[in-house]
């Protein structure tokens, strides 16, 4: 099941069960991508416990964070990694009438270089169990960095873009991103392109990793990454 289906969650979801360049399809309950995770109950952080979680990394920025105490951050079973992520780019609540979501995107694989390496090394690092990533709506940030997970392993473009994609359907999550944006006085239809998950939006950034980076593997390597990191990331989802 690729929806985590948690109490008071939305979009937790499994990057497993993807076909795989290689054959076979990526490893279920190995790494996860969601959105914020301070509305867990208790019933679903035991869940994820008792599912062999072992550590989470959070995107979100100060501003977030700050906001209210992360159920893992001091955690005697689940590591916490607080890796910020877009830090450097312009923030959407600042974002005018042509922003454009997929240049942000492609902005990232430019400026938040360190970052990804960051990202990638946590996971290569991390013991035995579940990994999960996210941010506060588990679209953009965490968006991008499932893109790079899932194209390191092997999974086709299509399936990366519909991965992406997925978060349209998690309705309750997006009503309540929207009602709160409103709530502030933003325009409606910039609340609506903000809260998108098109597919042409990941399919510019693909097109953006291998054309102007040179594909994954040149992109890993160009940030850093050794070859025993990046293979290490590959293997907990397709070993």
């Amino acid at each position: 099941m690729r929806h985590w289906r948690l109490p008071d969650t939305h979009n937790i979801r499994d990057l497993g069960g993807y076909p795989l360049a290689s054959g076979g399809t990526a490893q279920w309950r190995r790494i996860l991508r969601g959105e914020a995770l301070h509305t867990l109950t208790a019933e679903g952080l035991s869940g994820l416990v008792e599912n062999e979680l072992v550590l989470v990394i959070d995107l979100r920025g100060p501003h977030e964070t700050g906001l209210h105490i992360h159920p893992f951050a001091d955690h005697d079973r689940v590591g916490y990694r607080n890796i910020v992520l877009f830090n450097a780019l312009s923030p959407i609540a600042l974002a005018g009438p042509s922003f454009d979501m997929a240049q942000r995107y492609c902005d990232a694989l430019d400026q938040c270089g360190p970052q990804f390496a960051e990202v990638f090394r946590a996971i290569a690092n991390a013991p035995l169990g579940m990994v999960l990533f996210h941010c506060t709506a588990g679209k953009d940030r965490t968006g991008v960095v499932a893109a790079l997970l899932l194209a390191n392993a092997g999974v086709a473009e299509e399936d990366i873009v519909a991965d992406y994609a997925l978060t349209s359907s998690a309705t309750g999550l997006i009503d309540q991103l929207r009602t709160r944006a409103l709530s502030t006085g933003s325009d409606p239809m910039q609340v609506e392109r903000m809260l998108a998950s098109d597919a042409a939006t990941m399919e510019r950034f693909l097109a953006a990793l291998n054309t102007k980076h040179g594909g994954i593997k040149a992109y890993l390597d160009a940030i850093g990454l050794s070859a025993s990191e990046v293979d290490a990331v590959r293997n907990r989802l397709c070993q």
